[in-house]
């Protein structure tokens, strides 16, 4: 993300908090310097090292020492290091937490889908979706990206994509992609989300550069695929998966020849990875 909007994105995350200050902290705490870190309390990859240091700095504190983002931690593992007034260490904590647990916990998740889908696909993309946290899109998808994965369109603008909806309102697939082909610029591709076989070969034939197979069980897939390769159109098409994936059957799915597999849980449900802030020593 460009400096000034992540700054823009982290001061307004902060207004949650401090608005209108910290009554606790400008009551309890007389103000002197200390130097403070993030630990973490278990495996995982971070993420958000960059905002986190962006965050402390637009604070007045000064950052001694970091991992990289995509690094690998254990438990115990100091993840950032700084020094500033103790006020100001209490006041920007819980959102400093926040960013850095989200989005490593988006990153951790991530890299463990592609770890088990490579096994049996070394080729093959686990990508995000738009199913993100109000707000927080940018960072959650720079986490996927971080963790391995493919961020996917990032915002409406990004692709065509004509999903079930669009379908309905035009009337069929092959109308809505000849529509899509005729006024859409050039340089966009087009995807369309299909969930039978039929409609997927449909796709093909009309133009569609990325066909999304959604919610289709693992043997469904694997026929689609076998489909499009029967008709010599398997070079002529990105071929994802979408809809109802989790651990116990992206192996299965990823076996199945297709090109992408997305996942919504790397986002609208992800676990934070588990982190504390602990002082130090203070001045």
């Amino acid at each position: 993300m460009v400096d000034y909007l992540l700054r823009n994105k982290l001061t307004s995350i902060l207004e949650e908090d401090l608005a209108l200050g910290d009554i606790t902290t400008e009551i309890l705490i007389e103000p002197k310097t200390a130097e403070a870190e993030v630990i973490s309390r278990e495996e995982g990859i971070i993420a958000g090292v960059t905002e986190a240091r962006e965050l402390l700095e637009m604070t007045g504190i000064t950052v001694l020492e970091s991992v990289e983002d995509g690094q690998c931690v254990g438990q115990g593992d100091v993840v950032i290091r700084f020094r500033g007034v103790n006020r100001s260490i209490l006041m920007v904590e819980r959102t400093l937490l926040n960013i850095i647990s989200r989005m490593s916990g988006i990153a951790s998740i991530t890299s463990r889908y592609i770890e088990i889908a490579k096994r049996v696909s070394p080729d093959i993309r686990i990508a995000a979706t738009r199913k993100t946290a109000p707000g927080l899109r940018w960072l959650d998808k720079k986490a996927v990206t971080i963790g391995g994965g493919d961020a996917h369109r990032i915002a409406l603008h990004d692709l065509v994509l004509i999903k079930d909806n669009h379908i309905d309102a035009v009337g069929d697939v092959a109308t809505a992609i000849t529509r899509a082909r005729s006024r859409a610029s050039f340089v966009r591709k087009i995807e369309v989300e299909v969930s039978k076989a039929d409609d997927a070969v449909i796709a093909i034939e009309a133009g569609a550069d990325v066909v999304m197979l959604d919610n289709m069980s693992v043997a469904e897939i694997k026929e689609t695929v076998e489909m499009i390769e029967a008709r010599g159109d398997r070079k002529r098409v990105i071929i994802e998966a979408s809809g109802n994936v989790n651990m116990d059957n992206i192996e299965n799915i990823a076996s199945t020849g297709v090109d992408v597999i997305s996942i919504g849980s790397l986002t609208h449900s992800v676990s934070a990875l588990d982190l504390t802030l602990s002082f130090s020593s203070s001045g």
